[in-house]
Protein backbone atom coordinates (compact mmCIF):
# COMPACT_ATOMS: atom_id res chain seq x y z
CA UNK A 1 0.00 0.00 0.00
CA UNK A 2 2.90 2.38 0.81
CA UNK A 3 6.17 2.10 -1.08
CA UNK A 4 9.17 4.41 -0.74
CA UNK A 5 11.93 4.17 -3.35
CA UNK A 6 15.31 5.80 -2.68
CA UNK A 7 13.62 8.69 -0.89
CA UNK A 8 15.98 11.55 -0.07
CA UNK A 9 15.54 15.00 1.44
CA UNK A 10 18.36 17.52 1.54
CA UNK A 11 18.04 20.83 3.39
CA UNK A 12 20.23 23.86 2.65
CA UNK A 13 21.80 25.57 5.64
CA UNK A 14 22.52 29.28 6.08
CA UNK A 15 26.20 29.08 5.14
CA UNK A 16 25.47 27.25 1.90
CA UNK A 17 26.19 23.75 3.11
CA UNK A 18 23.63 20.97 2.81
CA UNK A 19 22.46 18.27 5.21
CA UNK A 20 20.65 15.06 4.30
CA UNK A 21 17.71 14.68 6.69
CA UNK A 22 16.57 11.54 4.85
CA UNK A 23 19.16 9.52 2.95
CA UNK A 24 18.08 7.05 0.25
CA UNK A 25 15.25 5.41 2.21
CA UNK A 26 13.41 2.48 0.65
CA UNK A 27 10.52 0.84 2.49
CA UNK A 28 7.34 -1.11 1.75
CA UNK A 29 4.27 -1.39 3.99
CA UNK A 30 1.71 -3.99 2.89
CA UNK A 31 -2.00 -3.22 2.97
CA UNK A 32 -3.54 -3.43 6.44
CA UNK A 33 -0.22 -3.37 8.33
CA UNK A 34 1.12 -0.88 10.83
CA UNK A 35 4.75 0.20 10.37
CA UNK A 36 6.48 2.17 13.12
CA UNK A 37 9.32 4.53 12.21
CA UNK A 38 11.49 4.33 15.32
CA UNK A 39 14.57 6.25 16.29
CA UNK A 40 16.06 9.16 18.28
CA UNK A 41 15.18 12.80 17.65
CA UNK A 42 16.52 14.25 14.40
CA UNK A 43 17.00 10.93 12.61
CA UNK A 44 14.60 11.64 9.71
CA UNK A 45 11.40 9.90 10.87
CA UNK A 46 9.04 12.88 10.79
CA UNK A 47 10.57 14.27 7.59
CA UNK A 48 9.89 10.91 5.92
CA UNK A 49 6.29 10.96 7.13
CA UNK A 50 5.72 14.53 5.91
CA UNK A 51 7.07 13.69 2.47
CA UNK A 52 4.43 10.99 2.06
CA UNK A 53 1.54 13.49 2.23
CA UNK A 54 3.59 16.23 0.52
CA UNK A 55 3.91 18.60 3.48
CA UNK A 56 7.59 18.43 2.49
CA UNK A 57 8.68 17.78 -1.08
CA UNK A 58 11.36 15.10 -1.61
CA UNK A 59 14.69 16.09 -3.10
CA UNK A 60 14.70 12.79 -4.98
CA UNK A 61 13.08 9.37 -4.93
CA UNK A 62 9.56 8.09 -5.40
CA UNK A 63 6.52 7.58 -3.18
CA UNK A 64 3.77 5.18 -4.25
CA UNK A 65 0.41 4.70 -2.54
CA UNK A 66 -1.58 1.72 -3.75
CA UNK A 67 0.74 1.53 -6.75
CA UNK A 68 0.22 5.15 -7.84
CA UNK A 69 3.09 7.64 -8.01
CA UNK A 70 2.00 10.45 -5.67
CA UNK A 71 4.10 13.03 -7.52
CA UNK A 72 1.53 12.92 -10.34
CA UNK A 73 -1.35 13.75 -7.97
CA UNK A 74 -2.70 17.11 -6.85
CA UNK A 75 -1.48 17.71 -3.28
CA UNK A 76 -4.93 18.64 -1.91
CA UNK A 77 -6.55 15.53 -3.41
CA UNK A 78 -3.68 13.42 -2.07
CA UNK A 79 -4.03 14.73 1.49
CA UNK A 80 -7.79 14.13 1.51
CA UNK A 81 -7.08 10.45 0.83
CA UNK A 82 -4.63 10.19 3.73
CA UNK A 83 -5.50 10.43 7.42
CA UNK A 84 -2.97 12.47 9.42
CA UNK A 85 -2.61 12.60 13.22
CA UNK A 86 -0.04 14.69 15.08
CA UNK A 87 0.88 15.20 18.72
CA UNK A 88 -0.55 18.75 18.69
CA UNK A 89 -4.11 17.74 17.90
CA UNK A 90 -5.19 20.97 16.21
CA UNK A 91 -8.95 20.72 16.74
CA UNK A 92 -10.89 23.77 15.62
CA UNK A 93 -12.01 25.48 18.86
CA UNK A 94 -15.09 27.14 17.33
CA UNK A 95 -16.46 23.86 15.94
CA UNK A 96 -18.33 21.14 17.80
CA UNK A 97 -16.70 17.72 18.10
CA UNK A 98 -18.98 16.40 15.36
CA UNK A 99 -18.03 19.29 13.06
CA UNK A 100 -14.35 18.69 13.80
CA UNK A 101 -14.63 15.00 12.99
CA UNK A 102 -16.52 15.52 9.74
CA UNK A 103 -14.42 18.33 8.21
CA UNK A 104 -13.05 16.19 5.36
CA UNK A 105 -16.25 14.18 4.71
CA UNK A 106 -18.18 17.45 4.35
CA UNK A 107 -15.53 18.73 1.91
CA UNK A 108 -16.05 15.52 -0.06
CA UNK A 109 -19.79 16.14 -0.27
CA UNK A 110 -21.09 13.65 2.28
CA UNK A 111 -24.64 14.42 3.45
CA UNK A 112 -25.45 15.27 7.07
CA UNK A 113 -26.90 11.86 7.92
CA UNK A 114 -23.88 9.96 6.59
CA UNK A 115 -21.48 12.28 8.43
CA UNK A 116 -23.35 11.82 11.71
CA UNK A 117 -23.44 8.03 11.38
CA UNK A 118 -19.71 7.90 10.61
CA UNK A 119 -18.81 10.13 13.56
CA UNK A 120 -20.98 8.07 15.91
CA UNK A 121 -19.50 4.79 14.64
CA UNK A 122 -15.90 5.91 15.19
CA UNK A 123 -16.71 7.45 18.59
CA UNK A 124 -18.02 4.07 19.70
CA UNK A 125 -14.83 2.33 18.52
CA UNK A 126 -12.78 4.69 20.68
CA UNK A 127 -15.00 4.13 23.73
CA UNK A 128 -16.56 7.62 23.62
CA UNK A 129 -20.29 8.29 24.07
CA UNK A 130 -21.45 9.98 20.85
CA UNK A 131 -24.64 11.35 22.41
CA UNK A 132 -22.66 12.86 25.24
CA UNK A 133 -19.76 14.38 23.31
CA UNK A 134 -20.62 15.13 19.66
CA UNK A 135 -22.22 18.49 20.39
CA UNK A 136 -19.54 19.61 22.84
CA UNK A 137 -16.57 21.82 21.99
CA UNK A 138 -12.89 20.82 22.31
CA UNK A 139 -12.39 22.98 25.44
CA UNK A 140 -15.02 20.84 27.21
CA UNK A 141 -12.96 17.66 26.79
CA UNK A 142 -9.79 16.39 28.48
CA UNK A 143 -6.48 16.13 26.65
CA UNK A 144 -6.85 12.36 26.29
CA UNK A 145 -10.36 12.73 24.90
CA UNK A 146 -9.19 15.39 22.44
CA UNK A 147 -6.41 13.07 21.25
CA UNK A 148 -8.99 10.36 20.60
CA UNK A 149 -10.97 12.88 18.53
CA UNK A 150 -7.79 13.64 16.55
CA UNK A 151 -7.50 9.95 15.64
CA UNK A 152 -11.22 9.73 14.81
CA UNK A 153 -11.05 12.84 12.60
CA UNK A 154 -8.19 11.35 10.60
CA UNK A 155 -10.28 8.24 9.92
CA UNK A 156 -13.60 9.97 9.26
CA UNK A 157 -13.45 9.90 5.45
CA UNK A 158 -12.32 6.25 5.52
CA UNK A 159 -8.85 6.85 4.00
CA UNK A 160 -6.86 3.72 3.11
CA UNK A 161 -3.69 5.18 4.65
CA UNK A 162 -3.17 6.73 8.08
CA UNK A 163 -0.03 8.69 9.02
CA UNK A 164 0.62 9.34 12.72
CA UNK A 165 3.42 11.51 14.14
CA UNK A 166 3.94 10.63 17.83
CA UNK A 167 0.15 10.77 18.34
CA UNK A 168 0.23 9.63 21.98
CA UNK A 169 3.44 11.34 23.08
CA UNK A 170 1.86 14.22 25.01
CA UNK A 171 -0.55 12.06 27.03
CA UNK A 172 0.11 10.84 30.57
CA UNK A 173 1.21 7.16 30.84
CA UNK A 174 -2.12 5.78 32.12
CA UNK A 175 -4.22 7.43 29.42
CA UNK A 176 -1.58 6.64 26.80
CA UNK A 177 -1.91 2.91 27.41
CA UNK A 178 -5.71 3.10 27.37
CA UNK A 179 -5.77 5.01 24.08
CA UNK A 180 -3.16 2.70 22.53
CA UNK A 181 -5.36 -0.28 23.40
CA UNK A 182 -8.44 1.41 21.99
CA UNK A 183 -6.56 2.30 18.83
CA UNK A 184 -5.36 -1.30 18.44
CA UNK A 185 -8.94 -2.54 18.81
CA UNK A 186 -10.04 -0.04 16.17
CA UNK A 187 -7.21 -1.04 13.84
CA UNK A 188 -8.19 -4.72 14.10
CA UNK A 189 -11.64 -3.77 12.82
CA UNK A 190 -10.66 -1.20 10.17
CA UNK A 191 -7.37 -2.77 8.98
CA UNK A 192 -5.91 0.53 7.75
CA UNK A 193 -2.38 0.81 6.42
CA UNK A 194 -0.65 2.85 9.12
CA UNK A 195 2.74 4.53 9.35
CA UNK A 196 3.47 5.81 12.84
CA UNK A 197 6.46 7.81 14.09
CA UNK A 198 7.73 7.07 17.60
CA UNK A 199 10.87 7.28 19.71
CA UNK A 200 9.44 4.86 22.31
CA UNK A 201 10.55 1.24 21.86
CA UNK A 202 7.74 -0.11 24.06
CA UNK A 203 5.11 1.72 21.98
CA UNK A 204 6.71 0.43 18.77
CA UNK A 205 6.70 -3.16 20.01
CA UNK A 206 3.08 -2.90 21.10
CA UNK A 207 1.67 -1.28 17.96
CA UNK A 208 3.91 -2.26 15.07
CA UNK A 209 3.57 -5.18 12.66
CA UNK A 210 6.97 -4.05 11.39
CA UNK A 211 9.47 -1.57 12.81
CA UNK A 212 11.90 0.52 10.74
CA UNK A 213 14.75 1.77 12.93
CA UNK A 214 16.20 5.07 11.71
CA UNK A 215 19.68 6.40 12.35
CA UNK A 216 21.15 9.54 10.73
CA UNK A 217 18.53 9.64 7.98
CA UNK A 218 18.87 5.98 7.00
CA UNK A 219 16.91 2.83 7.84
CA UNK A 220 19.33 0.74 9.87
CA UNK A 221 17.02 -2.25 10.25
CA UNK A 222 13.45 -3.12 9.30
CA UNK A 223 12.02 -6.18 11.02
CA UNK A 224 9.08 -7.62 12.91
CA UNK A 225 9.08 -6.69 16.64
CA UNK A 226 10.15 -10.17 17.73
CA UNK A 227 12.93 -10.38 15.14
CA UNK A 228 14.16 -6.90 16.05
CA UNK A 229 14.58 -7.93 19.69
CA UNK A 230 15.99 -11.37 18.92
CA UNK A 231 18.48 -10.27 16.26
CA UNK A 232 19.34 -6.55 16.34
CA UNK A 233 21.36 -5.67 13.23
CA UNK A 234 24.14 -3.83 15.07
CA UNK A 235 25.14 -2.17 18.35
CA UNK A 236 23.10 0.98 17.56
CA UNK A 237 19.88 -1.02 17.20
CA UNK A 238 20.78 -3.17 20.20
CA UNK A 239 21.32 -0.14 22.42
CA UNK A 240 18.15 1.53 21.21
CA UNK A 241 15.87 -1.44 21.87
CA UNK A 242 17.44 -1.83 25.32
CA UNK A 243 19.58 -4.20 27.35
CA UNK A 244 16.43 -5.97 28.55
CA UNK A 245 15.38 -6.83 25.00
CA UNK A 246 15.32 -10.57 25.78
CA UNK A 247 12.72 -10.01 28.50
CA UNK A 248 10.76 -7.64 26.25
CA UNK A 249 10.20 -10.59 23.92
CA UNK A 250 7.99 -12.20 26.58
CA UNK A 251 5.35 -9.57 25.76
CA UNK A 252 5.25 -10.53 22.07
CA UNK A 253 4.43 -14.23 22.35
CA UNK A 254 1.02 -15.47 23.48
CA UNK A 255 0.65 -18.74 25.32
CA UNK A 256 -1.62 -19.97 22.54
CA UNK A 257 1.20 -19.45 20.01
CA UNK A 258 3.23 -21.99 21.99
CA UNK A 259 0.54 -24.59 22.63
CA UNK A 260 -0.57 -24.52 18.99
CA UNK A 261 2.78 -26.11 18.16
CA UNK A 262 2.48 -28.91 20.74
CA UNK A 263 0.83 -32.33 20.54
CA UNK A 264 -2.04 -32.39 23.05
CA UNK A 265 -1.82 -35.62 25.05
CA UNK A 266 -4.41 -36.13 27.80
CA UNK A 267 -6.20 -38.85 29.74
CA UNK A 268 -9.59 -39.09 31.49
CA UNK A 269 -10.47 -39.72 35.14
CA UNK A 270 -11.34 -43.31 34.30
CA UNK A 271 -8.21 -44.04 32.25
CA UNK A 272 -6.33 -46.99 33.82
CA UNK A 273 -3.09 -45.88 35.50
CA UNK A 274 -1.18 -48.54 33.54
CA UNK A 275 -2.40 -46.97 30.30
CA UNK A 276 -1.51 -43.45 31.51
CA UNK A 277 1.97 -44.64 32.54
CA UNK A 278 2.53 -46.23 29.12
CA UNK A 279 1.59 -42.94 27.43
CA UNK A 280 3.99 -40.94 29.62
CA UNK A 281 6.77 -43.50 29.19
CA UNK A 282 6.42 -43.52 25.40
CA UNK A 283 6.57 -39.72 25.12
CA UNK A 284 9.05 -39.21 27.99
CA UNK A 285 6.55 -37.12 30.00
CA UNK A 286 6.94 -36.53 33.74
CA UNK A 287 3.17 -36.12 34.06
CA UNK A 288 0.00 -36.18 32.00
CA UNK A 289 -3.02 -33.89 32.23
CA UNK A 290 -6.41 -35.33 33.15
CA UNK A 291 -9.40 -33.70 31.42
CA UNK A 292 -13.17 -34.07 31.73
CA UNK A 293 -15.53 -35.00 28.89
CA UNK A 294 -15.51 -31.38 27.65
CA UNK A 295 -11.72 -31.31 27.48
CA UNK A 296 -11.31 -29.05 30.53
CA UNK A 297 -8.30 -29.79 32.75
CA UNK A 298 -8.99 -31.38 36.13
CA UNK A 299 -5.43 -32.04 37.27
CA UNK A 300 -2.50 -34.32 36.48
CA UNK A 301 -0.98 -37.70 37.23
CA UNK A 302 2.78 -38.14 37.85
CA UNK A 303 4.66 -40.83 35.96
CA UNK A 304 6.65 -42.02 38.97
CA UNK A 305 3.45 -42.49 40.98
CA UNK A 306 1.66 -44.30 38.13
CA UNK A 307 4.50 -46.80 37.66
CA UNK A 308 3.27 -50.29 38.60
CA UNK A 309 0.08 -48.75 40.07
CA UNK A 310 -3.36 -50.24 39.61
CA UNK A 311 -6.68 -48.46 39.44
CA UNK A 312 -7.72 -45.32 37.55
CA UNK A 313 -6.18 -41.88 37.11
CA UNK A 314 -8.67 -40.18 39.46
CA UNK A 315 -7.13 -42.11 42.36
CA UNK A 316 -3.75 -40.35 41.94
CA UNK A 317 -5.10 -37.02 40.68
CA UNK A 318 -3.22 -33.81 41.65
CA UNK A 319 -5.41 -30.74 41.10
CA UNK A 320 -4.08 -27.61 39.39
CA UNK A 321 -3.57 -24.53 41.55
CA UNK A 322 -3.57 -22.16 38.55
CA UNK A 323 -4.03 -22.20 34.76
CA UNK A 324 -2.97 -19.83 32.00
CA UNK A 325 -5.06 -18.51 29.13
CA UNK A 326 -4.15 -18.79 25.48
CA UNK A 327 -4.41 -15.02 24.95
CA UNK A 328 -2.00 -14.23 27.81
CA UNK A 329 1.58 -13.36 26.87
CA UNK A 330 4.57 -15.29 28.18
CA UNK A 331 5.38 -12.51 30.65
CA UNK A 332 2.04 -13.07 32.41
CA UNK A 333 2.51 -16.84 32.30
CA UNK A 334 6.01 -16.62 33.75
CA UNK A 335 4.76 -14.29 36.48
CA UNK A 336 2.11 -16.87 37.45
CA UNK A 337 4.69 -19.65 37.51
CA UNK A 338 6.92 -17.68 39.87
CA UNK A 339 4.01 -16.49 42.02
CA UNK A 340 2.81 -20.07 42.62
CA UNK A 341 6.30 -21.63 42.66
CA UNK A 342 5.50 -23.90 39.71
CA UNK A 343 7.70 -25.41 37.03
CA UNK A 344 4.86 -25.65 34.48
CA UNK A 345 1.18 -24.89 34.08
CA UNK A 346 -1.66 -25.90 31.75
CA UNK A 347 -2.98 -23.45 29.18
CA UNK A 348 -6.68 -23.28 28.32
CA UNK A 349 -8.52 -21.78 25.36
CA UNK A 350 -11.45 -19.33 25.43
CA UNK A 351 -13.86 -22.15 26.34
CA UNK A 352 -11.62 -23.37 29.17
CA UNK A 353 -10.45 -26.49 27.31
CA UNK A 354 -6.91 -27.79 27.75
CA UNK A 355 -4.68 -26.77 24.84
CA UNK A 356 -1.18 -27.61 26.11
CA UNK A 357 1.31 -26.56 28.72
CA UNK A 358 4.13 -24.08 29.22
CA UNK A 359 7.14 -24.58 31.46
CA UNK A 360 9.90 -22.37 32.77
CA UNK A 361 12.33 -24.49 30.75
CA UNK A 362 10.38 -23.89 27.56
CA UNK A 363 10.35 -20.13 28.06
CA UNK A 364 14.11 -20.07 28.73
CA UNK A 365 14.74 -22.25 25.69
CA UNK A 366 12.60 -20.02 23.47
CA UNK A 367 14.33 -16.82 24.57
CA UNK A 368 17.85 -18.24 24.14
CA UNK A 369 17.18 -19.97 20.82
CA UNK A 370 16.85 -16.85 18.67
CA UNK A 371 13.63 -18.25 17.18
CA UNK A 372 11.10 -15.63 16.17
CA UNK A 373 7.35 -15.73 15.68
CA UNK A 374 7.49 -13.84 12.41
CA UNK A 375 10.09 -12.73 9.92
CA UNK A 376 9.40 -10.09 7.29
CA UNK A 377 9.69 -11.03 3.66
CA UNK A 378 13.04 -9.72 2.32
Amino acid sequence: MIKLENLTKTFSQKRGSEVKAVDNVSLEVPEGEMCVLLGPSGCGKTTTLKMINRLIRPTSGKIYINGEDTSTQDSVTLRRSIGYVIQQIGLFPNMTIEENITVVPRMLGWDKKRCHERASELMSMMALDAKKFLQRYPREMSGGQQQRIGVIRALAADPPVLLMDEPFGAIDPINREIIQNEFLDMQRQLKKTVMLVSHDIDEALKLGDRIAVFGQGKIVQCASPDELLAKPANDFVGSFVGQDRTLKRLLLVQAGDVTDQQPTLTVKRTTPLAEAFALMDEHDMRSVTVVDNDGKPLGFVKRREARNASGQCEELLHTFTVTGKGEENLRVVLSKLYEHNLVWMPIVDEEGRYSGEISQDYIASYLSSGRTRRRLNP
